[in-house]
């Protein structure tokens, strides 16, 4: 690259844009912008998510086989209620809540089966 990078961001490939679009709308409460049926943007701090349906020539690029070795990291403040905020869309974790020695953390997917990672980090008295 003969150019500095300029921006990164997260692109998730899906044929179902609308109701990805609205279950990241749910979890994330961000109103997607711009929005249209094939394509939804959302502005978070410090990120740029966006949804977008490939063209059906290229689908079987984006075909998922299982969540693969990527995740989709977001930090909570209370890990208990960001896991209620999940179930109450539909899409409750899996397993159990993980501890670790930087804090705790639990699996859960969106609509199309992309890994979420929800941490909430360890309270550290100073």
């Amino acid at each position: 690259m003969s150019e500095p990078v300029r921006e990164v961001y997260i692109a998730l490939a899906s044929v179902r844009v609308a109701e990805q679009a609205e279950f990241y709308r749910k979890f994330l409460k961000v109103t997607p912008r711009p929005e249209t049926a094939k394509y939804a943007e959302f502005q978070l701090p410090g990120l740029r998510l966006a949804i977008f349906e490939p063209k059906p020539e290229s689908r079987s690029e984006f075909a998922a086989t299982g969540a693969g070795p990527m995740s989709f990291c977001v930090e909570v403040d209370d890990l208990p209620r960001a896991i209620a905020h999940l179930t109450t869309l539909g899409y409750p974790p899996p397993g159990e809540i993980i501890h670790a020695s930087h804090g705790q953390e639990i699996y859960a997917y969106d609509p199309d089966g992309n890994r979420l990672i929800l941490h909430q980090s360890s309270k550290v008295d100073a």
